[in-house]
């Protein structure tokens, strides 16, 4: 004999499992905690992978790591090898006999122009060339010996003889330009290096070369050069 419909409802509903049920309690923990698990693992990789990643940290005086700047990053100059090539040259030209006689004891605060320092070295180097003049004639207006023309109105009364910004330094026109400013001295200099290479190891030799000449005659009246040498070891 058949069994009613309702029979049938019945029995299936008795069969399924109830959420009552042990087995189907213990079923959905299980499932709870993988998921839990799979997101706690999920955040540990998540912190890990922030903490070994890189940061940006700040650098110098006055902050929680003042010696960032002296670790060297590459063979190429940086801001600790532009201060130290200008210092040495500043400090031989301080001690020289043309600053004691013709600065300091002249009477005066003579007009000096810097003409820009030509880069003879095989790297494009603007941003350090820049920094270097920046440098350089910071220290002779901090000197308080010499008067010094801003670079902004040196370049423009070299525009105006004709001269090309980023010209190679020409002692004639040099002259005319620093008779035009008014200027007694002006400095001028090149930058060279000398770069070696053996297997995986490099070394580059920098070397600051600084002139200052005297605009009425063309006299070099002083001149210095100052190394630094930068190198990739292993």
């Amino acid at each position: 004999m058949k069994s009613s419909p309702s029979t049938n409802v019945s029995t299936h509903f008795l069969s399924s499992p109830s959420s009552c049920d042990p087995r189907h309690t213990t079923h959905a923990g299980a499932i709870m905690s993988i998921h839990a698990t799979r997101t706690v693992l999920a955040l540990s990789f998540t912190v890990l992978a922030t903490a070994c990643g890189p940061k940006a940290v700040r650098g110098g005086e006055g902050t929680a790591n003042p010696n960032l700047d002296q670790g060297a990053m590459s063979t190429t100059l940086d801001k600790v090898d532009i201060e130290d090539l200008v210092k040495k040259n500043s400090d031989a030209l301080f001690a020289s006999p043309f600053w004691a006689r013709d600065v300091q004891q002249s009477g005066e605060n003579p007009i000096v122009a810097i003409w820009p320092i030509e880069n003879h070295t095989s790297e494009h180097l603007d941003d350090q060339m820049l920094n270097l003049l920046s440098q350089l004639e910071t220290t002779l207006v901090n000197s308080a010996a010499v008067s010094v023309v801003s670079r902004e109105r040196q370049a423009q009364m070299a525009e105006e003889v004709g001269v090309q910004q980023g010209a190679a330094f020409d002692p004639a026109t040099a002259a005319a330009v620093g008779k035009q400013l008014g200027a007694k001295y002006y400095f001028t200099g090149k930058l060279t290096s000398t770069d070696e290479r053996m297997k995986k190891e490099r070394r580059v030799q920098y070397a600051l070369f600084l002139q200052v000449l005297e605009v009425e005659t063309s006299l070099i009246k002083f001149q210095h050069q100052s190394e630094r040498t930068k190198a990739i070891v292993r």
